[in-house]
């Protein structure tokens, strides 16, 4: 990040802990990280090392028991649960393993959802869905369910369901974990365009060196503490 600028996502002083049984569980102790806008970052670590947990409290979906998370300015852990649902309305897009989309819907449908919650009439959510569909060049798929589409034709909606309210921040927790090495790859190098083209600012959680290689920063989360930049 350049000197002066702030970051754009800021962590200060970050913990968390589960309670087990009687016993209380660290999974974050003392996190401190700035993320820049239209930075490509990459979460590294083992599994149980706290990295979905970051990336939840980032995305406004779980709370820290201490320290602050502000995003564009806002402290998110302030928020009332009404107040962050409806910040991760418009300013975060999510990208997951498994992809979570209805399979009773379309691609074109699944696109469209979070659409349904803004004010834009029905003509201007078909154009924006038309244009993110052309994005990941699925806009030819656009009337397939779920079913009939493969693993990374339904990550590559997943993605255009995420950058469609054109978010702040997209989240992506193991976003090729689930998915053949060649549809890994073209699933990447779509991540790496939206990040390079369209400035977006990409926060990933991965346990795969090659999609961590597309990232411009990577740190390693090990037991809760995190590392220095991974090498």
């Amino acid at each position: 990040m350049e000197e002066g600028l702030s970051p754009l996502v800021e962590i200060k002083n970050l913990s968390k802990a589960y309670r087990r049984g009687t016993q209380l569980v660290p999974v974050l102790e003392d996190i401190n990280l700035d993320i820049a806008a239209g930075e490509f970052f990459a979460l590294m670590g083992p599994s149980g090392s706290g990295k979905s947990t970051l990336l939840n409290i980032v995305a406004g979906i779980d709370k820290a028991d201490q320290g602050t998370v502000t995003v564009g300015g806002v402290d998110i852990s302030r928020l009332t649960e009404a107040e962050l649902a409806r910040w991760r309305s418009i300013n975060v897009g999510f990208i997951f393993q498994f992809y979570n989309l209805i399979p009773v819907l379309t691609a074109f449908e699944n696109v469209e959802l979070p659409l349904l919650l803004t004010s834009l009439a029905r003509k201007e959510r078909r154009q924006h869905v038309e244009t993110a569909l052309s994005i990941v060049n699925l806009l030819g798929r656009r009337d397939h369910y779920p079913s009939q589409l493969s693993g990374g034709e339904q990550q590559r909606v997943a993605i255009a369901r995420a950058v469609i309210t054109d978010p702040t921040i997209i989240v992506a927790d193991e976003p090729t974990g689930d998915l053949d090495r060649v549809s890994a790859e073209d699933v990447l190098r779509l991540m790496a365009r939206l990040n390079k083209e369209f400035g977006k600012t990409i926060i990933m959680v991965t346990h795969d060196p090659r999609a961590a290689d597309k990232a411009h920063v990577v740190r390693n989360l090990e037991k809760g503490v995190l590392n220095d930049v991974h090498p």
